[in-house]
């Protein structure tokens, strides 16, 4: 069962770098497919709103509920991989997300945080 998961995220992985070898393109360079985040901006998950995080892969809107139920209940994130706290959101996903996504406090937690 273990050499099936790894050969399984073997071909995962190693499938997301062969367009950027075949086509010359990076990975993150515009398809065409409407559902893959092209820009180079990140998604503040403490900030997000739902269609903010509905961007990114793998997300819908029953994950992006509880990604922002859980930022609520926990006062926000503070590293990126709390995100796999999240019911619906395991290792293998979280490696697709862990580079577009970022954890910064936002601005009214920031002023709070300097007024003290």
């Amino acid at each position: 069962m273990r050499i099936m998961i790894a050969a399984i995220l073997v071909l995962a992985l190693g499938g997301t770098a062969l367009p950027a070898r075949q086509g010359g393109q990076s990975p993150t360079a515009n398809t065409g497919n409407a559902a893959t985040p092209t820009t180079a901006a990140q998604v503040n998950v403490n900030t997000a709103t739902m269609s903010q995080l509905q961007t990114l892969p793998g997300i819908g809107p029953a994950t992006a509920q509880r990604i922002m139920d859980y930022r609520e209940q926990n006062g926000g994130f503070t590293r990126v991989e709390e995100l796999m706290n999240v019911r619906g959101i395991g290792e293998v996903s979280f490696l697709k997300l862990k580079a577009l996504v970022s954890v910064t406090p936002s601005q009214t937690e920031r002023a709070a945080t300097q007024s003290r």
